[in-house]
């Protein structure tokens, strides 16, 4: 979508709310007291009436923009921004988009977004053959965290993060030259260097009948317990290049993006900012689309 198909829908406080409403009729509207799903509207108050309790819901409620004090056509603007490009935009960048002179709430509407797109990932997982590495990424430091004078993993200023794609291989028939195609993707934050860590993303990540290609990082030693198949090989260019080819282009472009967009990133939040740069890949065909796509993530993907 861009700037003048934007504007020419959402002109105004009521069109962004009946966008909304729209979206979220569609998915459904369940009672929190009772569990019915059958509701009047009340536009007066934007509220949808259980039919069974009598309850009311607001049109925020349960939703992204619960608690939130900034108005719908705020939220939608933002969303469009956040849509807008492929690098995104900082929580700062956003404020001064929209003019607005408190930063807090700004932050705190950017940072909501970015954790329903990790719910909405969530929701997902990868299968057939799945190619797994692990990135150091950059981020700010805490007082503890230097006082320590950790080196190497788990230094301070380096965050170990899982990156994970479902990768198709590929071979032409006619010269036998073998190529992989890449479809979905995730990447999650470490604690740590363990196996136990490693066992966890791929028990919640993986279907139990993929293929997983990894190093021959002792971290990874369970990991056959919990899929079909674990084919590890021993690091070297060629397992970079070939056959974790697109893990590590991953690494490199979420890299590239992170420190091209904001100026530093504590690691606590790391994995919001992580969340973005995966949902949109995951998205990359979806063009205008992905607008709408993230205002539905709001209404189902958020908690």
């Amino acid at each position: 979508m861009n700037i003048f198909t934007f504007t020419a829908h959402f002109d105004s406080e009521e069109a962004c709310r009946n966008h909304f409403k729209e979206e979220r009729d569609k998915i459904g509207v369940k009672c929190k007291r009772c569990g019915h799903t059958e509701h009047f509207w009340i536009k007066s108050r934007w509220s949808y009436e259980c039919k069974a309790c009598r309850s009311r819901t607001s049109l925020r409620s349960g939703t992204i923009m619960q608690g939130s004090n900034l108005s719908f056509l705020v939220w939608y603007k933002t969303i469009f921004l956040m849509t807008a490009t492929k690098k995104g935009f900082s929580s700062k960048e956003i404020q001064k988009q929209l003019g607005l002179k408190r930063y807090e709430p700004v932050w705190a509407m950017v940072h909501k977004l970015r954790r329903a797109m990790g719910n909405r990932d969530a929701r997902y997982t990868l299968e057939g053959m799945i190619e797994m590495d692990e990135g150091y990424f950059t981020v700010e430091s805490s007082e503890v965290e230097k006082s320590k004078g950790k080196r190497g993993r788990g230094a301070a200023g380096k965050s170990n993060v899982a990156i994970m794609a479902e990768s198709a291989q590929l071979e032409d028939i006619d010269t036998g030259k073998k190529t992989s195609q890449c479809r979905y993707f995730k990447a999650k934050v470490l604690e740590d260097h363990k196996a136990e860590g490693i066992n966890t993303i791929v028990k919640e990540n993986f279907d139990e009948r993929s293929i997983v290609l990894s190093d021959d990082s002792t971290s990874y030693v369970d990991i056959s317990d919990y899929v079909e198949l674990h084919i590890s090989e021993k690091s070297s260019e060629g397992l970079t290049k070939e056959t974790l080819r697109w893990v590590h282009i991953t690494i490199s472009n979420a890299k590239r993006n992170l420190l091209g967009n904001y100026h530093k990133i504590k690691g606590k939040y790391l994995q919001l900012y992580l969340n973005e740069f995966i949902y949109k890949l995951n998205r990359r065909y979806f063009g205008e689309k992905l607008f709408d796509r993230l205002v539905i993530a709001g209404i189902t993907g958020y908690d």
